[in-house]
């Protein structure tokens, strides 16, 4: 025995120097839990995003200050490899400031906001108002000889929507058993032209409108409360709209149209200054590495898009999500931890628009797909008509990324992960989210989720997921609203998210097994080879 205890000095260095680099280490998780909910900078991130930083649409100054900023961070914390990955994109757009009056038949200042990329007035303008509610091209015969130096208000006014369930919620057990259900897929390739129709006919109102001589036009909120949104996909350069466009909270929108109903036009006054920038066309993904130490491992991954909306901060969608990605960076950068494989960390920019961020980086490291029609490119059609691209053709570094993870629902915490129906990866995720049970994060479900930037991965056949998160108020009031601020964003929910990221990276990066993938997908058979179009839809 003592001759035991006088050789460890010598036998334990050799032990040591026999262990393979990237061996994950008996504590490495209670290592990761702890760094990650004592020593958290997770709402430091998040709060600079959003109070200071702001609203971050895709090459606007403020995304421009993000990607700064975020890229500095990693560098800060000694990531290696941090990059801005660019992709064509289009122009800059931000609000300087903005005002909408009712001048008639009493003053009253509206909540309204210009709708993305369109013009500014270039000044006030000060004009009646017609109502003229458009869903379908059939319309415009209606409205035609018109709408001649009017402001258009194009919605066709709603009865309002007052909320019968609890606008913030937590997942139940019997709310995630509901997930587990697997959802076949629907192939229905000769249907993309419709909905591609349907998505652009925003674009064919304007073109109406301009060429009737409307001065501009007004849509109503989709959600009441005073809550505005102010999306708009005109973003491509050359694409920009003649006339400028706002969108009106519901409430003030509805009182203008019974105005209009019972009286004389009510006049709304404009004052739209929004700026374009063509400084760059080019948006940037940001890109960073810890590095692993088998380079025949491959990489894992990681991201969250940075771009946001700008009528609030792009606190829940999706500074929540960036700052728990760069947190995960930074706990396990702090923590010296040296994975088999690479980690890696993305930070998307134009998710907003169509996943363009996700895109840009499968089509240069991953696979490239038949291209499209050319007059889609450069637009929000390109989402539509993506997965219906055939062949695929993967590129050298196809196989190695084993594994994409995406936060992208807002600051709930993390409940488990959707399967995306790839039934043979299920028992791994769930060995991987089984230290985390204790802190409400056991499940894995089959079903699928879409919307955001795995759902490019997933389309290639490569091992990309969404995790499942409670709701809390981001579908009710949050999501792309003007309440989406820092004020909605849960600490604790944060802290967790960032740890358990981090835990299941470490564990992907160092397993001896990598996740079985779904086959590169093909042109499918159409689910319904019999299915006629129903010209009624249009």
């Amino acid at each position: 025995m003592r001759r035991s205890i006088l050789s460890l000095p010598i036998i334990l260095p050799a032990m040591l120097a026999t262990m393979p680099l990237g061996a994950q280490q008996p504590d490495d998780l209670n290592r990761i839990i702890d760094q990650g909910l004592n020593h958290s900078e997770v709402m430091q991130t998040a709060q600079h995003l959003t109070d200071v930083i702001g609203g971050r649409m895709t090459n606007s100054p403020q995304m421009r200050q993000a990607e700064a900023w975020t890229a500095g961070k990693f560098r800060e914390w000694g990531l290696a490899n941090v990059q801005k990955q660019g992709f064509a994109f289009g122009r800059g757009w931000w609000i300087a400031a903005s005002t909408v009056r009712m001048v008639s038949p009493r003053p009253i200042m509206l909540t309204a906001i210009p709708v993305a990329w369109t013009p500014a007035t270039s000044g006030t303008i000060s004009v009646p108002i017609i109502v003229a509610p458009m869903k379908n091209d059939r319309d415009f015969a209606t409205w035609r000889g018109k709408l001649s130096g009017k402001i258009v208000l194009i919605s066709l006014p709603d009865d309002g929507d007052e909320p019968n369930e609890a606008p913030f919620q937590r997942l139940k057990g019997e709310d995630i058993e509901k997930l587990d259900t697997y959802k076949q897929p629907t192939n229905d390739a000769a249907g993309i032209d419709r909905m591609i129709r349907k998505a652009t006919f925003s674009r064919r109102v304007e073109a109406f409108l301009k060429e009737e001589g409307a001065i501009a036009w007004a849509r109503e909120s989709y959600r009441d409360g005073k809550l505005l949104h102010g999306e708009g996909y005109d973003f491509g350069v050359g694409k920009t709209p003649a006339l400028p466009g706002v969108e009106i909270a519901a409430e003030d929108y509805r009182r203008l149209a019974r105005l209009a109903k019972t009286g004389g036009a009510p006049v709304l006054e404009i004052n739209s200054d929004v700026r374009f920038d063509d400084s760059d066309v080019n948006a940037y993904n940001i890109l960073a590495d810890i590095p692993g130490s088998d380079p025949k491992a491959g990489y894992v991954m990681a991201g969250a898009h940075l771009d946001s909306w700008v009528a609030g901060d792009g606190a829940s969608d999706n500074a929540a999500g960036s700052a728990m990605i760069m947190e995960a960076a930074r706990i396990l950068k702090t923590l010296g931890i040296k994975p088999k494989r690479t980690i890696r960390f993305a930070l998307w920019a134009g998710e907003e628009q169509g996943l363009f961020g996700s895109m840009a980086y499968v089509d240069h490291y991953l696979a490239t797909r038949a291209p499209g029609p050319k007059e889609e490119e450069g637009q929000e059609d390109m989402y539509f008509r993506y997965k219906y691209r055939f062949p695929i053709t993967p590129r050298p570094g196809y196989a190695d990324l084993k594994a994409y993870f995406n936060i992208d629902n807002g600051s709930g915490k993390l409940r488990g992960i959707h399967a995306e129906g790839n039934v043979a990866a299920v028992p791994m995720l769930r060995e991987w989210l089984r230290p985390f049970a204790s802190m409400g994060a056991g499940a894995v479900v089959a079903s699928p989720t879409g919307g955001t930037d795995h759902v490019y991965m997933q389309a290639i056949g490569v091992p990309g997921y969404q995790f499942i998160q409670d709701p809390l108020d981001y579908e009710s009031r949050v999501h792309h609203s003007g309440v989406d601020t820092f004020d909605h964003l849960k600490a604790q929910d944060m802290r967790q998210g960032a740890v358990i990221l981090a835990g299941m990276l470490l564990q992907a990066a160092n397993s001896d097994k990598t996740l079985p993938r779904m086959p590169m997908p093909t042109q499918a058979t159409p689910t319904n080879p019999y299915k006629y179009d129903d010209p009624a839809q249009d």
